[in-house]
């Protein structure tokens, strides 16, 4: 086992509680594990670790936050050893380091409406999954059903993949091992025949033809993506905005289809509803910062 260790400076009002919630969602914490701060100061530390594929060999993630540092370790069952440059672009993206919380708070600090949501979570950003893949899959799986069957439905493919790190800990299945599960392991896992499919047809591009590979986002533009994967079966608007948003933590994603957005953004407009058409209007407004004002709308609860 080889491992890389590096140590990150967070900035102030840095939100760890939002990106601890984020990924403490599956109760059964096959892939996730998080450790919080106690009462009694026994517990010094917060932070999770979690079950990665790393160049296509199992691994632990390991984020431990203490005062205003982030200390990110990668334990891999590979002989390759990870890179500071590559661990911390990792860490960096999943922690939504790059993400510039200041400029959208300088901006909107005194907007009418969302200067009192931003004081209530200051430094709020968007986590992220390791990889697009893992959050593409997780939108699939998720599309017009419960956040709890979602997480049901994820654990039970994680672990019929049964890809494990050597400390036990069960990790995400990449492309690859999706597709060798095949239709009916996907299917008693309790997916729908046409999620099966689509996240069976998603795997083979990312494996056949580099989707999600580096700088591909970058590469094409998000034009180009959206064009790309809205020619796959299964696959709309509301699963490539949450895609590149957990997956390259893409600030600009409107998520006007997403129901907790349009319940609260009818509450923050003191409406009963609101439409995905008007809800994509107001949201304009605030672009290339719209998916940090839906992050806002979500911690409205």
């Amino acid at each position: 086992m080889t491992s890389q260790t590096v140590l990150l400076n967070l900035p102030p009002n840095f939100h760890t509680a939002s990106i601890l919630a984020y990924h403490r969602r599956d109760k059964q914490q096959l892939a996730e594990r998080i450790f919080e701060q106690d009462s009694s100061g026994e517990t010094q530390e917060s932070g999770m670790d979690k079950g990665i594929l790393w160049h296509s060999h199992p691994a632990v993630l390991q984020v431990r936050f203490s005062d205003s540092k982030a200390q990110v370790s990668l334990h891999t069952n590979s002989t390759t050893v990870p890179t500071e440059e590559e661990l911390t672009a990792l860490a960096e993206r999943m922690l939504g380091l790059h993400q510039d919380v200041a400029a959208f708070e300088d901006k909107y600090a005194e907007h009418p409406l969302l200067s009192n949501l931003i004081k209530l979570n200051p430094g709020l950003r968007i986590p992220t999954v390791a990889t697009p893949f893992e959050a593409f899959a997780w939108a699939i799986t998720g599309q017009q059903i419960s956040v709890t069957a979602a997480i049901s439905i994820r654990s039970k493919l994680i672990q019929a993949a049964g890809i494990r790190h050597s400390s036990d800990m069960y990790c995400f299945p990449d492309a690859a091992h999706v597709s060798a599960l095949g239709y009916q392991t996907l299917r008693e896992c309790g997916f729908s025949d046409s999620k099966a499919n689509c996240l069976l047809n998603l795997s083979k591009h990312v494996s056949e033809q580099d989707y999600f590979s580096d700088r591909w986002l970058e590469t094409l533009g998000t034009d180009k993506v959206r064009e790309t994967l809205l020619s796959l079966k299964g696959i709309g608007p509301w699963t490539i905005n949450y895609g590149l948003l957990r997956g390259f933590g893409w600030l600009d994603e409107s998520l006007e289809t997403d129901a907790a957005v349009r319940r609260n953004l009818a509450r923050l407009l003191n409406q009963d509803k609101i439409t995905p058409g008007k809800t994509a209007e107001w949201l304009a407004q605030f672009s290339p910062y719209r998916s940090l004002v839906a992050a806002h709308l979500w911690e409205m609860g």
